[in-house]
């Protein structure tokens, strides 16, 4: 993934309030993300989904 891609993903996720981002006054620029509450009420449905897809996976596999 380019830094391009990573950084409009980032700006989604901050528009839906999914994470968060704190800018420090650095040279060079320093950014950190980091998850919200919002945002750690979708890890349940993640891990479903994950787990979902490993499902998947396997029994492709054994086809």
């Amino acid at each position: 993934m380019s830094k391009k891609v990573l950084t409009e993903a980032l700006r989604e996720l901050e528009d839906h309030q999914i994470v968060s981002r704190k800018i420090y006054p650095d040279i060079p620029p320093k950014v950190e993300y980091s998850i919200t509450d919002l945002g750690k009420m979708l890890i349940p449905v993640l891990k479903i989904l994950a787990e979902w897809g490993e499902e998947r996976s396997e029994s492709n596999k054994k086809k």
